[in-house]
């Protein structure tokens, strides 16, 4: 997908660039697809806030995709649009099933309406299928990867993102994430073949403030620039050092440097190598 660039009738207008949306077919959702989410701006149950820098932004509907798939194996399925989703940076497609039925679903960057898909467990491995990962050849790329079998497809979603399958081994496919991990993925797990779409949505540029908050996205300022009862680093007149005897803090009171604060130790069985180069299998 193209690249806008705007005139610079603005300071703001000068540097900023958008979508051209060329592969988008409608601007109006499939109604019975949709459902209206209450926006909680960061805050959970307790009413306290626990996501930082959320709120305001465009009101928005809900687009229901199906990430599961297993109640439509072996039935064909026509494209019907293709479709933006205010809540994903991928694009989404709308396809009719051959029983009738429509769903979303996460498009690949080549589809286009008219489009045939298919999920079974072995299917011819083309754009757009969905099969086990256990039955994809090696070296496709892939995305909606399922991890744990029955789950759904939980990662490799975001816009222009893929997996690549490196081997086939026993029980297990090892498969290459975006971030360069080498990971362990059962073999009954579903993948869908291609590219997730709008790839060029990290190129965008977004030349001002505002455009940001349309998008719910509120300001970030330093810990040094608020009141002592917000952070640890706040109080004090002006622009104050950190001045913390044992370093800076997070907003939760936890040091922030030199501390390792991951304690996932469980996961790593299916690593084979991080992200970083080490190895661990």
């Amino acid at each position: 997908m193209a690249i806008k660039k705007y005139k610079p009738t603005t300071p703001s207008r000068r540097f900023m660039t958008g979508l051209s949306f060329d592969q988008i077919t409608t601007n109006e959702p499939h109604k019975p697809l949709t459902t209206y989410m209450k926006a909680r701006a960061g805050r959970n149950s307790a009413g306290r806030i626990s996501v930082r820098h959320k709120g305001g932004g465009h009101k928005k509907l809900y687009r229901l995709v199906d990430f599961h798939f297993t109640d439509k194996l072996n039935i064909p399925a026509r494209v019907e649009t293709v479709e933006y989703d205010p809540y994903r940076t991928g694009f989404i497609a709308l396809v009719c099933y051959m029983d009738g039925e429509r769903r979303y679903i996460l498009a690949h960057k080549e589809m286009k309406v008219g489009d045939t898909i298919i999920t079974a467990e072995t299917a011819k491995p083309v754009v757009g299928n969905r099969m086990l990962i256990g039955n994809i050849p090696v070296g496709l790329f892939i995305y909606n990867v399922e991890m744990i079998v029955g789950q759904g497809a939980s990662t490799i979603r975001s816009a222009g993102t893929f997996a690549t399958v490196l081997s086939q081994e026993g029980d297990y496919t090892q498969v290459k994430m975006p971030s360069g991990e080498i990971r362990l993925v059962h073999k009954k797990c579903f993948a869908t073949i291609g590219v997730v779409s709008n790839e060029d949505w990290n190129q965008i540029t977004i030349g001002k403030a505002g455009r940001s908050r349309w998008l719910g996205i509120r300001p970030t300022v330093l810990g040094s620039s608020m009141n002592a009862v917000d952070h640890p680093h706040g109080w004090g007149e002006g622009h104050q050092s950190v001045g913390q005897r044992k370093g800076p803090k997070t907003p939760q009171g936890k040091a922030a440097r030199g501390v390792k604060t991951r304690n996932r130790k469980y996961t790593d069985r299916w690593i084979l190598r991080t992200r970083a180069g080490k190895l661990l299998g």
